[in-house]
């Protein structure tokens, strides 16, 4: 006789045990400091200043990249915005005592991470326009989605989907960016 088969996974189990089992990686200060500076840089900071440094290292094609990411911008900020309102998920660190937000959330729900799906879209666009900032904006996106768990703010599942979702998002605004950008009078 065999025994009865298991219950499906929980994966909101999972889920948020793989968000208490990281975030505990904060109390090493230095893990800490990392990825609290990564998350702040996430925050706009770092995609302005690349959007700088475009334009003053390429000129008028360092304007369109940056005119191109501004717009990615848009229609992620309005996106992750739309979701986080339909799907109303808590954060982890307000579902479960156990996990601590180590720096302050800036809303709050937590599904889909905003941090990601913005660092996988503008990444994904600014790659395209230079192919050589590769090196630098796959380790930083890679580092922004894993502070957001790191940091309690996010569980594993928010920031496989924000990676989705910016990933489309990067394609189709590469696919689409040309026709709009000539639509506009801007190629």
């Amino acid at each position: 006789m065999h025994p009865p088969p298991s219950p499906p996974p929980d994966w909101t189990a999972r889920d948020a045990g793989w968000c208490l089992r990281t975030n505990r990686w904060c109390e090493r200060g230095p893990v800490f400091a990392l990825f609290a500076c990564v998350s702040r840089l996430g925050d706009g900071v770092f995609w302005y200043l690349l959007m700088a440094g475009l334009i003053l290292t390429d000129g008028w094609e360092g304007l369109r990249a940056s005119a191109h990411l501004a717009a990615t911008g848009v229609v992620a900020l309005t996106l992750y915005k739309g979701l986080k309102r339909w799907t109303r998920r808590p954060r982890p660190c307000a579902a479960d005592t156990r996990i601590r937000a180590w720096v302050a959330p800036l809303d709050e729900f937590s599904f889909p991470s905003g941090h990601t799906l913005h660092a996988v879209a503008f990444s994904g666009v600014a790659i395209w326009h230079q192919p050589a900032l590769t090196w630098w904006l796959l380790p930083f996106a890679t580092a922004v989605a894993a502070s957001r768990v790191i940091l309690g703010l996010h569980y594993p599942s928010d920031v496989l989907a924000a990676i989705a979702i910016g990933g489309l998002l990067a394609t189709i605004s590469i696919l689409l960016g040309p026709a709009v950008a000539m639509a506009l009078g801007l190629a």
